[in-house]
């Protein structure tokens, strides 16, 4: 969005209204003396109105980063466009560790205590704080163990079902043979039985 120069005021009405919805923004420490009165003004700016461009543009006899539009061009490092450099000044060279170190301690701790509730771990900070790799880690060899059980089981569950198989198979053959033999058993006899009385026949 592009802001004049004298855009503080429409600053303030943006960030009365981020206090209404109840949208938390950074601000910039005010304990540490060396940078408190810098971080109050800045502060008090808040929040910034940033343009971000990758092009070159041409300007005048000049080329700058910007954004060119049919209006004309919003320079990204000229003030009176943007808070761009403040938010550069402020972010990378002032305030660095202090950004650090609030997404370590606080955006970070909310992300890995998030996680571990998913996971059914509650981390209450009373035997120190619970390591989000070390519990993955231990997850996911649970996991696998509970895979490597699941898959014995079921293979122990394919052998003893080709085991039954394989005896029904071996006692159905043995009854199929057992039939087979006493109807050879029989035609024989009765073969026998043919022949006995031909043989009589042919000595009448």
């Amino acid at each position: 969005k592009y802001v004049s120069k004298g855009s503080s005021g429409i600053n303030a009405e943006y960030g009365e209204e981020l206090q209404r919805n109840g949208v938390e923004i950074y601000t910039f420490p005010t304990d540490d003396d060396t940078v408190a009165e810098v971080n109050k003004e800045m502060n008090d700016m808040m929040p910034f109105a940033v343009v971000g461009s990758r092009e070159d543009v041409k300007v005048g006899e000049g080329v700058v980063r910007g954004r060119e539009y049919p209006w004309g061009v919003v320079e990204i490092e000229n003030e009176a466009h943007c808070d761009f450099v403040k938010l550069r000044e402020m972010l990378i060279r002032t305030n660095m560790e202090d950004l650090r170190e609030v997404t370590h301690k606080r955006h970070y701790e909310m992300y890995r205590r998030g996680k571990l509730k998913q996971m059914g771990i509650a981390d209450d900070g009373a035997h120190g704080p619970v390591s989000l790799q070390e519990t993955y880690e231990q997850k996911r060899a649970e996991h696998l163990k509970d895979l490597k059980t699941i898959e014995n089981e079921m293979r122990s569950s394919y052998l003893q079902k080709v085991s039954r198989k394989d005896a029904e198979v071996k006692k159905k053959l043995n009854e199929m043979q057992v039939k087979y033999d006493g109807l050879r058993k029989a035609a024989n006899e009765e073969r026998d039985k043919l022949e006995k009385k031909k043989k009589k026949k042919k000595k009448k």
